[in-house]
C-alpha cells in the first residue's frame, strides 16, 4: 500500500499546503483490529495484535507509511474502567498536542481520527461513548473516519468465501446494510452526520484499498487549529 494512489496523496497535501506527514489517529474499542488494520496497510507486520480480547497496544505508537502519510496506534478501550479512563486521557492529550511549523505557527498534530468498529458485534455502546466522551471533544467532526473492520466476521462467519476471501453476495447486502446503520445510529447517538462507512477484513486483506480511498476522501483542505483554553 506505500505505492498506492501516492501521488493523489502528495498532490492533495502540496496543493492545500498541509504539513508533512498527515497523521490519522486510530481509536476503538478492545478488538477491533487497529493493529491488524495497520498491518494490512503496510503489508508487513509492524504492529502485534493481541490474542482474542487481550490488548496488545498499551500506549500510542506511530508508523510511517511513507514520507505523506503516517497512523498513530491507540489502546483500545472497554477493557475495565480504570484502563479505558487512562487511554481517554492519552487519547485526548494525542489529539490536543501541537506541532509547530518553520514560522513558528502552531497546529494540531493529528488531522484525522479513524474510528473503528467491529464488524462481528452489535454492540456500539463503547464506539459512541469514546466518540461523544472523547473525540468530538477534542477534534472537529469534519476530521472523523468511521470504519468497519472484521467484515469477515459478520453474520457470525457466515457467507464469507475463504475460497478467495470474499463476502458473498448475502454478506454484501448484510453488510451494507450495517453500514447504513451504523450511519444513523451514530448520528441519533451523537448528532454526528458521516458519511457511509467502509467495511473491510484486515485479517484477510480485504476492501484495503477501499479504505485508503475512504481516508484520503476525507483528507481536510486545511491546516489543524487547537484550541486548548
Amino acid at each position: 500500500m506505500k505505492t498506492y494512489r501516492f501521488h493523489d496523496i502528495q498532490s492533495h497535501i502540496n496543493r492545500h499546503n498541509l504539513l508533512t506527514p498527515l497523521d490519522v489517529l486510530l481509536v476503538g474499542g478492545t478488538g477491533t483490529g487497529k493493529s491488524s488494520t495497520l498491518n494490512a496497510l503496510f503489508e508487513s507486520t509492524i504492529a502485534k495484535v493481541g490474542d482474542g480480547v487481550d490488548p496488545e497496544t498499551q500506549k500510542i505508537s506511530d508508523h510511517s507509511l511513507h514520507d505523506y502519510l503516517r497512523f498513530h496506534d491507540s489502546a483500545g478501550l472497554g477493557d475495565g474502567k480504570e484502563n479505558d479512563y487512562n487511554h481517554s486521557k492519552n487519547i485526548t492529550w494525542e489529539l490536543l498536542k501541537i506541532c509547530i511549523d518553520d514560522k513558528n505557527d502552531e497546529y494540531g498534530f493529528i488531522d484525522l481520527v479513524m474510528v473503528l468498529l467491529d464488524g462481528g458485534s452489535r454492540d456500539l455502546g463503547t464506539a459512541f461513548n469514546l466518540l461523544e466522551s472523547v473525540v468530538l471533544r477534542s477534534i472537529e467532526p469534519q476530521r472523523i473516519i468511521v470504519a468497519i473492520n472484521q467484515a469477515d466476521m459478520a453474520m457470525k462467519g457466515r457467507h464469507w468465501n475463504y475460497h478467495v476471501n470474499k463476502p458473498e453476495p448475502e454478506l454484501i447486502k448484510f453488510l451494507d446494510e450495517k453500514s447504513l446503520s451504523v450511519k444513523k445510529r451514530i448520528n441519533e447517538s451523537t448528532g454526528l452526520n458521516i458519511n457511509k462507512p467502509i467495511y473491510y477484513s484486515a485479517k484477510f486483506s480485504y476492501n484495503i484499498n477501499a479504505l485508503v480511498d475512504h481516508i484520503i476522501h476525507h483528507f481536510p483542505k486545511n491546516r489543524r487549529i487547537v484550541n486548548n483554553t
